[in-house]
């Protein structure tokens, strides 16, 4: 016995030493990429004043419309060729943000104190993220990631407003008990159909709460309230502003002749990867083949890993009873609250990457998902992500490397979606299943 004993003791030892010195090792990386990103991030703080032209563009339309002009025509706006892509409302809730040019002058200290903002609302998963590595490693993974908030101070866009806003409806939905009062997820809710009105490309991520760990009524009352708010600007807009908002379809469509079109911009989407593959083969003329040849591509390289991953974790035997599957869905979900919020995230990640039109300041939301997610993977895995979504782009970038264009981002995105998705084998999610343990 005493042998026996002796040897748990040694074993339990080496454990112990094993993870610290684990630890220790991610804390030096961790270290490693906040000098790395604090560099990046300094070296974008000192570009030339000339970059913001978003901001600009923005602010020059809120004060076309204070005077009375259209400002969805370019015309109408001082010292730029671009165009105000945002819904009619917007000019109005934009005036307090634009007054006395403020936010132009110095756009850039504001959007890095909004972006630390964003990182220390994102939540924890489970009992990750609660401490001071993994804070740390939230505000790396969303000043760094992906090269998204570098596009945001290089273009002064608007995006971080609503980075923001994702960041507190996330911290609302994603509370850890699911008997908790449902006013927070409500909150959460609204506030996430909200930042999806900003840009309407990306209202399916909505889609996602349905794998909240909540009842399934629920759950559809937190779409229901999310869709409404996401619906709640565009009717204000075409209400409160019908001319605006004819003005907005056009300038939107690239009706407006001799004036830059948001919708004709080349971004880097699966939709764009697909009209580049039809154009290789001559193609690109043909809508539907150009249509069905995106929904391949989406389904291929994100959705379908995403179901393949997800239905692995939940296990086909929690699927095969007496009960519906979506039923049985609804269960695990309420069984596995940590797993359920993992696999929210992960499918409001899936479903941005999918949007039709993903511009390249789009991925600092994309990188805030991903900071949530990154907590609570093993260290392997966690310093694969790390490598492939920060220190590659940052490096690229720091040392002048052209790697923002094309599609390089979106092909980091794609390979951390990938290294993020769950890869617990059915028979290990099973064993720790209480239905079947009781069973």
């Amino acid at each position: 016995m005493t042998d026996v004993a002796a040897s748990a003791d040694a074993e339990a030892g080496r454990t112990f030493a094993a993870g610290a010195s684990g630890k220790s090792w991610m804390t030096r990386l961790i270290l490693a990429l906040a000098v790395l990103v604090a560099t990046a991030v300094a070296i974008d703080m000192g570009m030339d004043d000339t970059f913001g032209w978003d901001a600009r563009v923005n602010c020059a339309a809120v004060e076309a419309h204070i005077e009375g002009l259209d400002p969805y025509f370019v015309k109408n706006l001082k010292d730029t060729k671009l165009s105000y892509p945002y819904l009619p409302v917007t000019l109005d809730a934009f005036r307090p943000l634009c007054a006395g040019g403020f936010l132009v002058a110095h756009y850039k200290p504001i959007y890095l104190v909004l972006a630390l903002l964003c990182a220390l609302l994102l939540p924890g998963l489970g009992r990750a993220g609660s401490g001071l590595q993994d804070a740390a490693l939230r505000v790396v993974f969303a000043l760094g990631g992906l090269l998204g908030f570098e596009w945001i101070m290089a273009t002064g866009n608007f995006a971080i407003l609503s980075g923001l806003l994702t960041a507190a409806s996330l911290a609302l939905l994603l509370r850890p008990a699911p008997s908790a009062s449902p006013v927070p997820q409500l909150a959460g809710a609204a506030v996430l159909g909200l930042v999806t009105s900003f840009k309407l490309v990306f209202f399916p991520v909505l889609a996602a709460l349905y794998f909240l760990p909540q009842p399934r009524r629920r759950k559809l009352l937190l779409i229901a309230v999310a869709a409404g708010m996401f619906a709640l600007p565009i009717l204000a807009s075409l209400l409160v502003y019908p001319e605006l908002s004819r003005s907005w379809l056009s300038a939107i469509f690239g009706q407006i002749p001799g004036q830059h079109a948001p919708g004709n911009e080349v971004n880097p989407s699966l939709l764009f990867l697909s009209l580049t593959l039809a154009d290789r083969v001559g193609l690109a003329g043909s809508k539907p083949i150009v249509a069905v040849l995106y929904g391949l591509i989406a389904i291929a390289l994100v959705l379908a890993p995403l179901t393949i991953s997800v239905w692995r974790m939940v296990g086909p035997r929690r699927l095969s009873g007496r009960a519906s599957p979506l039923r049985a869905l609804d269960d695990w979900l309420m069984n596995h609250p940590d797993a359920a919020m993992r696999i929210t995230v992960l499918t409001m990640y899936a479903l941005y990457l999918c949007a039709p039109r993903l511009k390249e300041y789009a991925f600092f939301e994309v990188a805030l998902y991903a900071a949530i997610l990154i907590t609570s993977l093993p260290a392997a895995t966690m310093a694969a992500v790390l490598t492939v979504a920060v220190a590659i782009p940052t490096l690229a970038s720091v040392s002048g490397i052209t790697f923002m264009g094309g599609f390089g981002q979106l092909t980091i995105a794609l390979i951390c979606f990938w290294l993020l998705l769950p890869r617990e084998a059915p028979g290990q999610v099973a064993s720790q299943d209480p239905d079947l343990i009781a069973r």
